[in-house]
Order: C-alpha cells, then structure tokens, then sequence
C-alpha cells in the first residue's frame, strides 16, 4: 500500500510517497481502507517539530502524518462487534502521537469510529472528526456555551470555525465571526449573525460584554481579542503553542481563558453526524488532493486562508 511519511523533522520537501506493507488489526482494532485523510494545522506543525505532537514523536521517526479519515471497515480485530467490514466509518487514527492517516489503509481503536452518514461522501467525511470534534469540545465542554449567549469566533471560515459557527447557531447562540473579506458571503450563509473583516476592522472596537471568544488563531490576536470580553466572560483558545501566554495574560486582566486538547468521542462523532444528516450543519471542502500531492496540500494549508477544510482523496 501507498503512505506518505517524512523521516525528519522540515519543510514539505521532507514529506515522500513510500510503499509499505498493510497493516493488521489488533485486538479492539479496525482495518480502515481509506478515502478521505483530512489535514490540520497540527500536521503541517508536528511535520516542522512544533508542539506537543511533534514532542511525543521526535525520537521514533519516520512519521505517517494524518489524525483523521472516513473510508470503509477493511478488516476487524478480535473483540470487534459494533463494527463489521464493509461499515463506512470516520474517526480519528493514532492521535495524538500515532498518526497513520495519510495511507491507502489505517488502523483506528473501534471505540473511536462512528458511521458515515449516507448523505456525506467518504472523502468529505475524513475532514470531519478532528475539526469538528475540536469546535464541539471547546464550545460545548470547555465555554458551556448556552442558548442566547454572544460568541465571536475568531478565523470563522477555516477548519474548525466553520464547524463551529454552525454548532453555535445551532444551539441557539449570537455567532459573531471574524474573516477575510472573501469569506463574507460563505459565513453569512452559513447564518453567521456578524462577520467582521479582520483586515478593515478592530475587533475590540466592534466587540465588547461577550460571552465566550473561541480563538482559533492564538498568540497576539488571541491576546487582543480578551478586550471583547464581558466581566463573566470567557476565552478558549485552541492553538496550543501560545495558550499558556494568552491565559496568563487573561488572568493579568481580571479575566478567564482556558487551553484545551480535543480527545476521541465517537458519541460526540456520533452527534455531528446527525447534525449534517439532518442538513443541520454541512461539511465544506475547500480542495481535495491525491495523495502523492500531499507536499502541494502542506503548502497551501501552511499559508492560511483555508476555507473550510483540505483533505487528501486516497480513494484514487
């Protein structure tokens, strides 16, 4: 089988298309034949030896990226019964420190895989679980987010926002997002109540007594986004390279922020999968690739501006 692997830490050039044996399911394992790898930031970041992924992994290299797929059940290990071959699942692979997406076969815990919705195409569906289990946490576990609350989303059009956008107006929020001027159009119909272009406007000028801000971009804009909170407020912040200097400085003024690393929850994968069933919330690809232009996918993910998500079509 084909897998895309890097033996060091680098740029994109380190990132080559290999042939290796297909792997067999253990105990409580299945055999994935993949269709759609989604990618994440924490790729692009653990292939350049950032954050916590990349320091569970630097001294067993080589690494076969990718944390997320959807395909169809291979192959079950033993004391596997809520999974069958031919099942169309998604779930997350190896996370955070195993990885094994970006193949033509991965192996994923049981436990961790929900079934694809007949309404999502599988290649779609492996840009699912580990964006939208990310926005599902941070709003719902984390912030509490409740009905009528305010939140503003900071980078509402990528990956994560833009499930998240759509996970708090379905729960009954006031969803606010910043963006490109570009994405105006997409959040507003996706039924973004505001969209403020972060280009043109100060989003602490525009923005103030908030419920919750959802950070999905961290460092010096995470910081300055802390201004719109009201008094019983609340910051997440996801990127986790900088969560520990914007918490701090959240404390420095009075307010609350909190850091969070998304887990597997096929429950929750569950849940989602109901929301785009029901045409609730809906999946946006912004570009497919084959998996031998995985470097090509690192780059353009790398440089931002991503709408929606990437994902590598394995199914080719």
């Amino acid at each position: 089988m084909r897998q895309v692997r890097y033996e060091s830490f680098g740029e994109v050039e380190v990132l080559e298309l290999v042939e290796a044996e297909q792997p067999a399911p253990g105990a409580n394992e299945v055999l994935i034949r993949v269709a759609g790898a989604g990618l994440n930031p924490i790729d692009w970041k653990t292939r350049k030896g950032l954050g916590f992924a990349a320091r569970q992994i630097e001294n067993r290299l080589p690494f076969v990226p990718g944390f997320e797929v959807a395909g169809v059940v291979e192959q079950v290990g033993e004391d596997v019964s809520e999974m069958m071959p031919g099942d169309r699942v998604m779930g997350l692979v190896g996370f955070p420190a195993g990885g094994g997406g970006y193949a033509d076969y991965a192996l994923a815990r049981a436990e961790d895989l929900a079934i694809v919705p007949e309404e999502l195409d599988l290649v779609s569906a492996g840009a699912v679980p580990l964006a939208a289990l990310t926005a599902w946490q941070a709003l719902f576990e984390v912030a509490e987010l409740e009905a009528g609350q305010k939140v503003l989303i900071l980078a509402g059009a990528g990956g994560v926002g833009h499930f998240a956008v759509q996970f708090a107006l379905e729960r009954g929020a006031h969803v606010i997002a910043t963006a490109s001027d570009r994405n105006r159009d997409f959040l507003a119909e996706l039924g973004v109540h505001e969209v403020i272009d972060y280009h043109t406007t100060d989003v602490a000028e525009e923005c103030y007594g908030l419920d919750l801000v959802l950070d999905l971009v961290g460092g010096e804009t995470g910081k300055h986004a802390l201004k719109t909170l009201g008094d019983q407020g609340v910051m997440v912040t996801v990127p986790t390279v900088t969560a520990d200097e914007i918490i701090s400085h959240a404390e420095n003024l009075g307010l609350k922020a909190h850091g969070m690393t998304m887990r597997p929850d096929a429950y929750q994968l569950d849940d989602i999968a109901e929301l785009i069933e029901d045409g609730d919330v809906r999946v946006h690809i912004d570009q497919a690739f084959p998996l031998e232009q995985a470097g090509e996918a690192h780059r353009l993910l790398e440089g931002g501006h991503v709408r929606g998500k990437l994902v590598l079509d394995c199914s080719t």
